[in-house]
């Protein structure tokens, strides 16, 4: 490995012109492809195979004009009349009226509504009339008319002290996704004109995400603190500026890739986002490392083609197996079948993967490119300290040999620590984010109160139940309906469960197939909202009663919704975490077996990310679910936060592991005894990783300016991670253990010893192949000066 990179680097340090071509020409294919053939990215959290969408499989089927949950645009329009007023009171009336006129001129809506009639309506009109058509429709059929009345009120978009009303509509657009801009921004402007006119007026649903990714705000954030971390690491601007450089075209490369997709699959809004907050991190520790790495070479050398090649052989192999991890990592997401996490996690895989290839290729070029002036723009000279043996004393020795004294203390500190703060993880609540979880100054958020205010917070949060009667007699099938929904109305936790609708044609002769309804929808209206825990537990009673109701009445039932779905989606994330940290846990131990030639050193690794990543999902749960401190509001975390973390978490605790290690084993290798190896490991990479975690760090962290709660709630578990991780773990528990073992760190049974093969990562046989070269060129000299 480390002789087939020594010459891959000095090759595209030699022909740097043809090297930039390439990376050119890719550059603008894969822009360009962008450009031309991407689609719109859709929020999906959707699942196949999982009971809620089986249901609403049977929806459709059952009702074929019936539209996905997740492809519905809706818009749900809050008003609230001033205090002391009602929505019938003739001036509040004339505003609300108002209001209907202006959102009935709205661009992308139908031309009328599958009744005929407008697709916008005053909510007092429409309750009396809704009101009027259920109670009607329960006496004729014999029903209880004080039940009916309930039933109305419970679905009526006007609240009992008719203060509030609801104003339902939806675009006519296949997904969320394609409503415009304009078009939500037609809707705030008539909300602005409402409110001028003495109403309370909020709008929340699907139909007034936003789907635009966010701006580079973030990014450039991060790019600027990384700048002074490497200004201050290498003392030069320019060589400071490499890895930014390289990192943010290897970024610019994945993400166009990532949009280039679209063409072929459904990525979700965050998935950009994501991708570009791991490629942009790895892409700049990467190119630092193989950097630093040159930069030392070149106080032996002062052939820069040989200090290129030397480096890339080195620190570049661990930049290959350190990649590696990560990719397996994000890529091993597929195995748990989660559409929108496979999608996010190989978008991710994907960019790493670039950012290996650019630090392997790109950089040497660009090294060859400038020759001499790499390292130009100095602010400060780089004159370590050395010990009397000439050797460099930097703060990483100073630090190691402090870890030294007291190996034992350091790793029951360590331990106590980050059990500390995992202790709020035994509190963990999962759930996707609503509208309810919106940060608190958006019309999102504000409408979902006043809704939870007027009618509710349950009314945000319906159960659907799909009853499926072929199979019943056709004079049965009214009653069954009934059962099923006087069998839900008596589940814990309901406020309501009534039959919305059936699939009989209203306008059919009675009597008639078409007038005999063969499937129902009864709708159930919780008293809590879907991130209340109480969600998950009124489900399973629902599906835990489903065999006894489908035995009495002789129908099929199904629980679906977006309320059903999520959970849903969120049970599948839980189960699949064991199957999950067991396929990347046991690939990335086989990975470090084979690179540290040690069964001891890839299990403390092992432990080491198990210790980070609970402390870091207990620090989460501790300032975003119980809000902590007061920086946040708490809410739920949200479902695919620990799988993602986890993930991540492990790929980038495996490239701080590889890096410091690999240093410590070349030592080992070439004759330290095991404490003087790890001394002379961090001596040569402390420094370097330390600057890598900062980089890192801000990355992460400055995505915690994004609005968007699950991308702040992942920039901040992402740094801590980081930190924790990489100073915690890699940098004081990993050498206090590795000291605490000795010689029998690199252990390694002699028949598992055969069997895996020898990648050189710590360059043992490019250091002799490299004496062997320079052997026959002094030889070859000797010879020519004899003739």
């Amino acid at each position: 490995m480390a002789t087939l990179l020594h010459r891959l680097g000095r090759t595209a340090y030699r022909r740097w012109p043809l090297v930039l071509a390439a990376w050119l020409v890719a550059l603008v294919a894969v822009v360009g492809a962008a450009g031309a053939f991407s689609k719109p990215m859709v929020d999906s959290f959707s699942i196949p195979g999982i009971p809620s969408e089986e249901a609403a499989d049977l929806q459709a089927e059952l009702f074929p004009g019936s539209t996905d949950a997740f492809d519905q645009a809706t818009v749900n329009v809050v008003v609230r009349a001033p205090e002391g007023t009602t929505l019938r009171d003739p001036e509040v009336s004339a505003a609300v009226q108002a209001l209907v006129a202006e959102l009935q001129a709205l661009p992308q809506l139908p031309e009328a509504a599958p009744t005929g009639g407008p697709v916008v309506t005053d909510p007092v009109a429409a309750a009396d009339a809704q009101r009027e058509q259920i109670v009607q429709g329960a006496v004729q059929a014999g029903g209880d008319r004080a039940a009916a009345e309930a039933d109305a009120a419970t679905v009526s978009p006007l609240s009992e002290d008719e203060r509030y009303g609801l104003i339902t509509f939806a675009f006519d657009v296949e997904t969320p996704a394609d409503v415009e801009p304009a078009t939500r921004d037609a809707v705030l402007d008539a909300l602005e004109d409402a409110r001028a006119d003495g109403l309370v007026a909020e709008a929340n649903g699907s139909g007034m995400q936003d789907f635009a990714p966010p701006g580079a705000t973030s990014e450039l954030l991060g790019i600027a603190v990384a700048l002074l971390v490497l200004v201050l690491t290498f003392g030069a601007l320019v060589s400071a500026g490499l890895p930014i450089l390289t990192a943010v075209i290897g970024v610019g490369l994945g993400l166009a890739g990532v949009t280039a997709a679209t063409a072929f699959f459904e990525l979700g809004t965050t998935t950009p986002i994501l991708a570009s907050m791991i490629g942009l991190a790895v892409g700049i520790d990467y190119a630092l490392f193989i950097l630093a790495r040159y930069r030392s070479e070149l106080e032996r050398t002062d052939d820069r083609e040989e200090a290129v090649g030397v480096a890339v052989g080195t620190a570049g192999s661990a930049v290959v197996f350190a990649g590696l991890t990560v990719i397996i990592a994000l890529a091993a997401l597929a195995v748990v079948r989660i559409p929108f996490l496979t999608a996010m996690g190989l978008a991710a895989a994907g960019t790493v993967l670039v950012a290996v290839l650019v630090a392997l290729t790109l950089l040497p070029a660009l090294l060859g490119a400038l020759k001499s002036k790499a390292f130009g723009g100095v602010v400060r000279r780089y004159r370590p300290t050395r010990e009397a043996d000439g050797r460099v004393l930097n703060n990483g020795v100073r630090w190691a040999r402090l870890v030294g004294r007291a190996p034992v203390a350091v790793v029951l500190l360590v331990v106590v620590g980050l059990g500390a703060l995992a202790i709020p993880l035994k509190d963990l609540y999962l759930a996707f984010p609503t509208d309810s979880t919106a940060p608190t100054d958006t019309t999102l958020r504000q409408a979902s109160e006043l809704v939870e205010d007027g009618f509710g917070p349950g009314r945000e949060a319906p159960y659907l139940l799909v009853v499926d009667a072929r199979d019943v007699p056709a004079e049965e099938r009214q009653a069954a309906f009934g059962a099923v929904a006087a069998w839900a109305a008596e589940a814990d936790g309901v406020a309501n469960a009534q039959v919305a609708g059936t699939n009989a044609d209203p306008t059919a002769e009675p009597g008639t197939p078409a007038a005999t309804p063969t499937g129902a929808q009864v709708l159930v209206t919780p008293d809590f909202g879907a991130e209340d825990p109480r969600a998950t537990e009124l489900l399973e009673e629902l599906r835990d009663g489903e065999a006894a109701i489908e035995e009495e009445t002789g129908t099929t039932v199904g629980v679906t919704g977006l309320t059903a779905i999520t959970t849903d989606v969120s049970d599948r994330l839980d189960g699949a975490l064991p199957v999950y940290l067991a396929v990347v846990i046991g690939l990335a131990f086989l990975l470090l077996m084979v690179v540290f030639r040690s069964l001891l050193v890839p299990l403390t690794a092992t432990v080491g990310f198990l210790l980070s990543v609970l402390a870091t999902l207990g620090a989460t749960v501790a300032v975003f679910q119980e809000g902590a401190f007061g920086l946040l509001e708490g809410q739920p975390i949200v479902s695919f936060m620990p799988i993602f973390l986890i993930g991540v978490v492990f790929g980038l605790a495996m490239d701080y592991q590889v890096f410091l290690v690999t240093r410590v084993r070349e030592a080992h290798v070439h004759g330290a005894s095991p404490r003087e190896a790890v001394v002379d490991g961090f001596r040569g990479s402390a420094r370097v990783v330390a600057a890598a975690a900062v980089i890192m760090t801000s990355v992460f962290a400055a995505f915690m300016l994004q609005d968007q709660p699950i991308i702040k709630s992942m920039g901040f578990a992402l740094a801590v991670a980081v930190v924790l991780d990489a100073f915690v773990v890699r940098m004081t528990l990993i050498p206090a253990l590795m000291y605490l073992l000795g010689e029998r760190a690199w252990w390694l049974p002699r028949w598992l010893d055969r069997l895996l093969p020898d990648v050189d990562v710590e360059g043992e046989k490019l250091q002799a192949h490299l004496a062997e070269e320079r052997g026959q060129v002094e030889r070859e000299r000797e010879l020519a000066e004899a003739r």
